[in-house]
């Protein structure tokens, strides 16, 4: 059985109905996961390195669950990312920590599938917003899964 870890990334997660309904149905279908609340453990964004790169080293998938704010992840999974997937640990010629794990989004939005067209609202798909995480899974070795 591979292990999972969900990285909450919500800055306010007691506040949001959506995010905290994902995590309450993953953690009833992956009752051996791992779940990291961001906001409950770092409400002050100073993240515990070592803590956290510990849980990614245990994981074999890591779920980034997050809504989106301003077409991206909110500040604190930015950060978290930032100060966890370190040159020479997650990336360069000496970090292969990550490498083969698998990497998922799932994500919330605040508008309809429809708004995230060529030809709606917001004028781009929500492909286009997400660049970023399969960026990072390939820069880091990873296996980047998609996004729900």
């Amino acid at each position: 059985m591979k292990k999972v870890l969900v990285v909450s990334g919500h800055t306010d997660l007691k506040n949001s109905v959506a995010n905290s309904t994902i995590l309450g149905i993953l953690k009833e279908k992956l009752p051996g996961a791992e779940f990291d609340l961001l906001d409950s453990l770092y409400p002050d964004f100073r993240i515990d390195v070592k803590a956290e790169q510990e849980k990614l080293l245990n994981a074999d998938v890591i779920v980034l669950q997050f809504p989106i704010y301003w077409f991206s992840m909110p500040s604190l999974l930015e950060r978290w990312i930032e100060d966890v997937f370190l040159h020479g640990w997650a990336y360069g010629s000496t970090g292969d920590r990550l490498k083969g794990k698998v990497l998922i989004d799932s994500y919330t939005t605040g508008s309809p599938e429809t708004a995230y067209q060529k030809n709606g609202p917001v004028g781009h798909t929500m492909d286009e917003f997400l660049i970023k995480t399969p960026v990072i899974a390939g820069f880091c070795g990873m296996k980047y899964a998609g996004h729900v």
